[in-house]
């Protein structure tokens, strides 16, 4: 039995402040004295860095705002933000039912001066023409803007998404002056797709997961030097790394004391891993406080840099809790099913609860999935997947737990 005062792993992270996925930076106590209602210390504060989005001629902040949250609620924060610098601003037809882009309209509408200096991205989740132009057009009107700066098939999964279709209807977009640049996000199968899309000569931008546990790779190198190469602006989301599952590890509480006397939380750690990879223009992180809205600032701010042994740490603990982590290589494990089963849906969703205690999206994107396919999930075999998976992840046990928990 351990003995009473000695605390757990989870305690200590909490204590230690490295709890939270956006949980970056402990030292944002600069921009913390400013006050949220302090204009004058707000305007003299120092704005976050820029990079070249690829080739488009367009830079952007290193740190972009997420939306998926109630944006309506939170015009404060979005005044903050940009006063700070983080004007890429990231929303999508989806998100909140539509609330995302009707709180950005909301601020553009009060302040259409600040149009001009956000970077604006949303969405479509209509692939062809007639309802990329509907979505567009609505989103056009609830973001009250003539424009948008860049706008995304959404969760795109296959490259047969893309037609030439697709590029005729873009082309026209940008002549008519309703977008200026055009790509896709994607959660899964990332290296494929992004692969694909330098060949392809007319995508300006991607989205794409990111992070500590991917980027090491041959595969996802390739990728990112592919796009670098075509001039494709890209994003990283999901940088945190959060995974399906809870994974003990010994050097995830080794990581975290180490980053703590450094005056960093493991978050900001993994946060600045990313951005020490010159070709990610930005990283998108949902920032729905000002406390963390400022955390990240301050570790944009940041200069320190990750030495190697520090990076060789955060590659041991991305390899002891792989088979927490679905990496979303989804070709490989559904077409090994004898059901169409989406397991990159399922795993989505997971990550969501568990890792970023996002239970309404989660089940949002479960309920995306047909009912009929929904209720054959429990009686599928997934051993076929399971025997592939690069990660020995088990699946059938994870997509098992969904449907119970989602049901």
């Amino acid at each position: 039995m351990p003995d009473k005062n000695e605390i757990s792993r989870r305690e200590f992270l909490k204590l230690a402040g490295l709890a939270g996925p956006g949980s970056v930076l402990v030292s944002a106590s600069p921009l913390l004295a400013a006050g949220a209602d302090d204009e004058k210390a707000g305007e003299q504060a120092r704005k976050i860095p820029t990079r070249p989005f690829g080739k488009t001629g367009v830079s952007v902040p290193i740190l972009a705002l997420g939306g998926m949250f109630d944006i309506p609620s939170n015009q404060l924060l979005l005044k903050q933000a940009a006063k700070w610098g983080v004007t890429y601003w990231d929303t999508a037809d989806c998100y909140e039912g539509g609330n995302s882009e009707l709180g950005f309209g909301q601020y553009f509408k009060k302040y259409p001066e600040s149009r001009r200096s956000v970077f604006l991205v949303s969405k479509s989740d209509k692939r062809d023409p007639k309802g990329l132009t509907e979505l567009l057009d609505r989103s056009l009107q609830r973001l009250n803007t003539d424009y948008i700066d860049l706008y995304f098939i959404h969760g795109l999964k296959k490259m047969d998404e893309l037609t030439k279709e697709t590029k005729t209807w873009a082309e026209k977009a940008k002549s008519a002056g309703k977008i200026k640049l055009f790509g896709f996000s994607a959660h899964g199968n990332m290296e494929e797709v992004m692969h694909a899309a330098a060949k392809l000569g007319w995508i300006d931008g991607l989205m794409v997961s990111y992070n500590f546990r991917l980027m090491g790779t041959d595969k996802m190198r390739s990728a990112v030097d592919a796009c670098t190469k075509a001039g494709i602006g890209l994003t990283a989301m999901k940088t945190q790394g959060g995974g399906q599952v809870s994974v003990e590890s010994e050097a995830e509480l080794e990581m975290a004391g180490k980053f703590l006397k450094r005056g960093f939380t493991d978050g900001q750690a993994k946060i600045k891993a990313v951005w020490e990879n010159p070709a990610i223009a930005s990283v998108c992180s949902q920032m729905p406080s000002l406390t963390l809205l400022m955390s990240n600032i301050a570790a944009a701010l940041d200069q320190t840099s990750l030495s190697a042994s520090e990076l060789d740490l955060m590659d041991r603990f991305a390899c002891e809790t792989s088979t927490g982590y679905c990496a979303g290589c989804t070709n490989i494990c559904e077409p090994a099913l004898a059901a169409d089963i989406p397991v990159g849906d399922v795993m989505r969703a997971l990550m969501y609860h568990n890792s970023y205690g996002e239970t309404k999206w989660a089940r949002k994107i479960f309920a995306g999935i047909p009912p009929r396919v929904r209720g054959t999930l429990s009686a599928v075999d997934y051993s076929p997947a399971e025997s592939l998976c690069p990660r020995k992840i088990r699946i059938g046990e994870l997509v098992r737990k969904a449907a119970s928990l989602f049901a």
